[in-house]
């Protein structure tokens, strides 16, 4: 009976101390402020988001990138009306553009340097910070020919088909590996505002 007592006793202790991991995850989500160093736990995409394979017709070439701005996708072109489509973040109102590049460079985890404009815009971020998973730019980055534009991917994944960012396109970390293990430096990147007619 003294034993029974005592884990009754034990357990109930271990409900007071032990915060649920549902309220922890709230408050987790409640503290994000798109802010660098944001660790993200495993977080699920909407279906429609989630990378998989559409029948897309277009005049392009196999192994081309479209990005469709408006749609908040990523197309990588296979051939045979057929395209493996990534859900996007992408620029937010005034810094939406259109335009024909080509990957320039292709990197792991990679530093950020946000540019000057960046910085004039919003002081308090860091001049420079090293790759890892609390970077903005995430686990892969595809360089877009000359320009401060990337593919890259994110450590804030709730992002995923808003206009949030000041031009890039962003993946989460593992739609980003995977683009990044299927396209090589000089991939043509179609970027378009609107469906091609």
């Amino acid at each position: 009976m003294i034993r029974l007592l005592t884990c009754i006793l034990v357990a109930s202790l271990a409900l007071v101390i032990v915060p649920s991991s549902e309220g922890f995850t709230q408050n987790a989500e409640m503290n994000i402020d798109d802010q660098p160093g944001y660790v993200p736990g495993d977080e699920a995409l909407p279906p429609e988001y989630q990378r998989q394979m559409v029948f897309y017709r277009t005049t392009e070439a196999p192994g081309t990138i479209i990005i469709q701005t408006s749609e908040r996708y990523l197309y990588l072109v296979q051939g045979n009306g057929r395209a493996l489509r990534y859900g996007i973040g992408v620029g937010r109102e005034g810094f939406q553009w259109q335009g024909l590049l080509k990957i320039s460079r292709k990197a792991e985890w990679p530093d950020w340097t946000p540019p000057p404009e960046m910085i004039q815009r919003q002081p308090y971020l860091p001049r420079f910070m090293a790759g890892g998973p609390g970077n903005p730019m995430g686990a892969r980055a595809l360089y877009l020919g000359a320009t401060v534009y990337r593919i890259h991917g994110t450590n804030q994944p709730q992002t995923i088909g808003s206009a949030v960012s000041s031009g890039c396109f962003r993946l989460v970390n593992a739609d980003v590996t995977d683009l990044f293990d299927r396209v090589p430096v000089g991939t043509k990147v179609v970027v378009r505002q609107r469906p091609e007619i």
